[in-house]
């Protein structure tokens, strides 16, 4: 029997939970996750930790949860929606905040390089919880002054916070998310995720790599070390 806490209809209050019990009047069982017993969909805070976090729909080798909302295009409000992407590997990455200094870094890293995706059939996608008026106005704003400038990529808003919590990253005592990257293949399948702590971006290179391995795999049907396939191009 362990105690823990669990978020219900928005307050937290305590329960015990035994192996195999479930929560009344919750039909869910109650499961092992980072560090504590928890109840599938509902948010938790880790033992030891500041954060809140939501319980993954994103699972490895399953179909990538579904989303849809605005984002900014070439400096235009356009919706886009992940079936838009049906035939091309995508890189889907969230960030924390807009006007914040890590993330123009590794925004801008992936949009100047956005051509060496396409190049082998992949899209970038980058997202957070700040409104599409604050990511216009981000990309206004010139680099110098700490902004994108213009940008190659897409800009998603997930104001509601809703695709954030489907795909693990949201941070319910921040209200923001974790710097989480996923990849996404032509068929809508999810075949590697990377979650950063906040003060630490992604790589470009590293992504490209990755994506590079998997349509190897797609191809080849071969399993390999990585370095095999770059140390052989």
């Amino acid at each position: 029997v362990r105690e823990f806490t669990n978020l219900h209809h928005g307050v937290r209050v305590p329960h015990r939970c035994e192996e195999g019990a479930s929560q009344p009047g919750i039909n869910s069982q109650c499961h092992n996750y980072a560090g504590g017993h928890v109840y599938p969909g509902e948010a938790f805070r880790v033992a030891g930790s500041d954060h809140s976090l939501h319980l993954s729909k994103a699972k490895i080798s399953k179909a990538a949860p579904q989303w849809e909302g605005t984002a900014v295009i070439n400096g235009e409000f356009k919706e886009l929606k992940l079936s838009d992407y049906k035939g091309k590997y995508l890189v889907f990455f969230f960030y924390p905040l807009d006007f914040t200094f890590v993330c123009p870094t590794e925004i801008i890293a992936f949009s100047d390089r956005v051509h060496e995706f396409q190049a082998i059939n992949t899209e970038v996608v980058a997202c957070s919880v700040d409104s599409q008026f604050t990511h216009l106005a981000w990309i206004n704003t010139a680099r110098k002054q700490g902004g994108l400038g213009p940008m190659k990529i897409p800009l998603l808003s997930d104001l509601t916070h809703q695709i954030s919590k489907d795909y693990g990253v949201y941070l319910e005592d921040q209200g923001h998310t974790l710097r989480g990257l996923f990849i996404i293949d032509g068929k809508g399948i999810l075949r590697q995720i990377t979650m950063n702590d906040l003060p630490v971006g992604r790589s470009v290179d590293e992504t490209l790599r990755l994506v590079q391995a998997f349509q190897y795999t797609d191809k080849h049907g071969e399993v390999f070390v990585l370095e095999y396939l770059l140390s052989n191009k």
